[in-house]
């Protein structure tokens, strides 16, 4: 039988992260800080669009959205396809998608003063 410090120490090593956790969650804490880049995000969840389409949502140019779309691209966060000239960008990556709509929960449950259920 283990003594209550041995549990909670067999406790602590199973929650214990990995460099690698740590790194990739931090990155996507980076990633998402931008505003432009959760705008973008928030934006995908409804489904694919352009980059036209992006920039007038977000009330950015749509150079400055094409910069930061790579970026989501490069961390494999959205992917593009071709329809004609038109690029449509859609949301791949379902764990960013619910992390962006649980942020965005509890920031509405912050600025509004709710309490959390």
């Amino acid at each position: 039988m283990r003594s209550g410090s041995q549990a909670i120490g067999a406790r602590r090593r199973k929650s214990i992260l990995t460099d690698a956790q740590v790194e990739v969650a931090t990155g996507t804490f980076r990633l998402l800080a931008d505003p432009t880049r959760l705008r973008l995000v928030h934006e995908l969840l409804e489904g694919p669009r352009s980059v036209g389409a992006l920039a007038i949502a977000c009330d950015v140019s749509a150079s400055a959205i094409s910069h930061q779309l790579r970026r989501l691209r490069d961390r494999g966060v959205v992917r593009f396809t071709r329809n004609g000239n038109t690029l449509q960008y859609e949301l791949i990556d379902d764990h960013v998608a619910s992390f962006n709509r649980e942020a965005l929960y509890h920031a509405d449950h912050v600025a509004s003063g709710k309490r959390h259920p």
